[in-house]
């Protein structure tokens, strides 16, 4: 599709949209526009490797979401519209997974693409059927939304929520869209792939301030993973609290792709004090294997970078959060973290170790003529004694204008 024939599409899905909005079928509809400014840079600082990854985009997510027509049984439909438009990717510097890479020398990326996503939906009492194009987020298998354009799943996703106090949900995947591509692909881990992703799993709270979920998913003829969780959160008095973040995972082998054997056990402590969130977890890794996934593995040490889940490897993390809204500056946060891992299994006598320090800065703007435009600057640097070595800023302006 040219560039001309995408943007008319999604002048059409915005011009469209909102006259059936107008409807009694789609009263409850609503439509927004968001633009994203993305500029990546990823210095890589090992001997012998390329110099560097960077690349700045323009991204335009339109997003229709309809309301539920009238009945028992209501139905629905959504669509999201993208556009990514290149702003500057050198020759060589291909690789920050805002682009797809062009596939000519010397490796740079393609000016533009785009993608549009179709979910169908019906509705019944309090639970929900979605069909089609998917983004979800869940213990046991997540679609990542951290560059410019997110990335999605081809399948169908049941949410069940008639008992009071519990969620279910379920579904089947059969296709990935990554972040910079237009097209959907074969979901793979461990080196395997499959275009089968089965998944069910429960998430109940016990009282405000406690619940715990089970979760099962398997992706056919490559891996099985069954994962607990469990939070508790104990109020300290006036502005403080304590979080404990619980999560174990096992993972076998299915068909006969390849043995999998992995356990992953991970907790976090935070304590909430006003505006203050210090923060500690630790993350073990045990079996023959990495963690498996598809996208967005479920750790607390999943971070900018790194994920730590290695086979046999052990990590720890301290972190902090300040909110400035304590101070009179409403909209602007920051993060800091540091993550250490060691014991990775290399097979060789030097076991295999790793560290990442992460800052994040935000501001959203509260009031005004720009209310809701974002800018976040994240940094990032990484060194390690088997893998690379790198120096990461990121830097996103955006904003969402609600259509109707």
């Amino acid at each position: 599709m040219k560039p001309i024939t995408r943007v008319a599409a999604l002048a059409m899905v915005g011009t469209t949209v909102p006259s059936l909005a107008q409807a009694d079928f789609f009263a409850d509809s609503k439509g927004n526009l968001e633009l994203r400014n993305f500029y990546f840079n990823r210095d890589f600082r090992q001997d012998g490797a390329r110099d560097k990854a960077e690349e700045w985009a323009q991204g335009f997510l339109l997003n229709a979401e309809s309301g539920y027509t009238d009945g028992p049984v209501g139905f629905g439909i959504d669509a999201l519209a993208m556009i990514g438009v290149q702003l500057d990717s050198g020759g060589g510097t291909y690789g920050s997974g805002l682009l797809p890479n062009d596939g000519q020398p010397p490796r740079g990326s393609e000016d533009e693409y785009s993608k549009l996503g179709l979910t169908a939906k019906a509705k019944y009492s309090k639970s929900t059927l979605r069909l089609g194009d998917l983004r979800l987020r869940s213990p046991i298998v997540s679609s990542n939304d951290s560059r410019l354009l997110p990335a999605s799943f081809k399948g169908g996703l049941l949410n069940i929520q008639e008992i009071d106090n519990l969620i279910v949900q379920g579904g089947k995947l059969t296709e990935i869209r990554h972040n910079n591509s237009s097209n959907y692909e074969r979901m793979s881990a461990l080196g395997g792939t499959s275009d089968e992703f089965v998944f069910l799993g429960g998430d109940y709270k016990f009282t405000p301030n406690l619940s715990a979920g089970l979760h099962y998913g398997n992706l056919e003829e490559v891996y099985k993973q069954y994962y607990g969780t469990l939070v508790y959160v104990l109020p300290l008095g006036d502005s403080q609290s304590v979080k404990t973040d619980v999560r174990y995972a096992k993972s076998t082998e299915d068909g006969t792709f390849r043995n999998v054997d992995n356990k992953a056990f991970g907790t976090m402590v935070s304590y909430n004090l006003g505006a203050h969130t210090f923060a500690g977890a630790y993350q073990r890794m045990s079996g023959e294997d990495p963690f498996p996934y598809i996208s967005d593995p479920y750790l607390v040490n999943f971070v900018q970078i790194n994920n730590f889940s290695n086979s046999e490897e052990r990590s720890w993390q301290a972190r902090y959060d300040y909110d400035f809204a304590a101070v009179g500056l409403p909209g602007l946060t920051f993060m800091t973290r540091y993550i250490s891992g060691d014991n990775v299994d290399l097979g060789t006598a030097n076991d295999g170790k790793e560290w990442e320090r992460d800052m994040d800065l935000g501001y959203v703007i509260q009031k005004g003529p720009l209310k809701n435009l974002g800018i976040k600057w994240r940094n990032a640097t990484v060194r390690s004694n088997f893998g690379n070595d790198l120096d990461e800023n990121r830097l996103i302006v955006s904003y969402n204008l609600a259509l109707w």
